[in-house]
């Protein structure tokens, strides 16, 4: 089967379209023929790693998974004599977070993993685009108490995690400000953003509103910045651990005192999650959001636009029928 390989660690060139061997499916796993896939900054930050803690999980000196691809949508192809939950010929969609392996024609996963069936309003496509945004997302928006409808400001709005943090937050009653650039203004406002500010015309740390919450959902700003935006018992959560690794220390120390502080939740991805965004999106109240289409062969240029940091949602890999 043909699958992107990178052996060693670097730019995306490093990255190559190669047959390997086709998976077989042990007693409990399935084995999917994957439709669509995407590259998304976990991908990016596991061919390239730009901190230790990574390093230390996927191999220090080169990668111990040489395919990466951690979202999935496809259909199962064969099933092991064990396996309860599905069978040949059903459309499913998932994660195979950390253990990589869908920028393949096949993969094999076990029936526990966080995998279900396809939404029955997608296509394989949009499907594919739904689980690592939102499940990145969830993991911060499960910290935050909605029952006062807090007003929260998601920094990194028009991305694959901030489009999920908006629409989740929406769903769960809060009043959002989303920091984007203008041509995503009509977008942001359409998943529930009440207000936008453009990041390139004006600094949203200056703004004289305050915020009970502020999601960083690209990491490029700082709880040092954002602390004076942020209300008196207000919080900020990062999808990056932060210069120094920051915000891991912050996480521990600032909880501790009464006042402003920082959370920083490490994501798991469970079944559960999964079947909470399908019933989400078949009740029209969760959306995936695709920016560009690339062909397996072209996974090099869509890794490149993805580390532009200018996508707006997801950067969908389509395989062959």
């Amino acid at each position: 089967m043909k699958a992107s390989v990178n052996t060693h660690y670097g730019p995306p060139d490093v990255l190559s379209i190669q047959e390997i061997e086709k998976p077989t499916p042990k007693k409990n796993e399935v084995l999917i023929k994957i439709k669509a896939t995407t590259v998304n900054r976990t991908d990016c930050g596991f061919r390239n790693p730009e901190y230790l803690l990574v390093r230390l999980i996927s191999g220090l000196f080169k990668p111990k998974n040489k395919v990466l691809g951690s979202e999935l949508a496809g259909i199962i192809e064969e099933i092991g004599p064990d396996v309860k939950r599905f069978k040949v010929g059903d459309e499913v969609y998932g994660l195979n977070t950390y253990q990589f392996g869908t920028h393949a024609e096949y993969c094999c996963l076990p029936e526990t993993k966080s995998i279900t069936l396809k939404p029955s309003n997608l296509t394989f496509n949009q499907a594919a685009s739904i689980c690592d945004g939102a499940f990145l997302a969830y993991a911060n928006i499960k910290k935050i108490d909605f029952s006062s409808k807090p007003n929260i400001l998601v920094n990194g709005a028009s991305g694959a995690i901030g489009t999920a943090a908006v629409q989740l937050a929406h769903y769960f009653g809060a009043t959002i400000t989303a920091v984007c650039q203008t041509h995503n203004f009509e977008l942001l406002k359409s998943l529930g953003a009440t207000t936008c500010i453009d990041y390139s015309k004006e600094d949203f740390t200056l703004t004289n509103q305050s915020f009970d919450v502020i999601l960083d959902m690209v990491g490029k700003s700082s709880f040092g910045k954002c602390k004076k935006i942020l209300k008196p018992k207000g919080i900020y959560i990062s999808s990056e651990l932060g210069a120094y690794s920051q915000n891991i220390f912050y996480a521990l120390f600032t909880p501790v005192f009464a006042g402003k502080k920082v959370l920083f939740p490490i994501p798991t991805d469970t079944i559960e999650d999964i079947e909470f965004f399908k019933k989400l999106i078949e009740e029209g109240k969760y959306k995936p959001i695709i920016d560009r289409t690339y062909s397996l062969e072209q996974i090099v240029e869509a890794t490149r636009y993805v580390e532009t940091g200018m996508k707006t949602g997801n950067v969908v890999i389509e395989l062959d029928a």
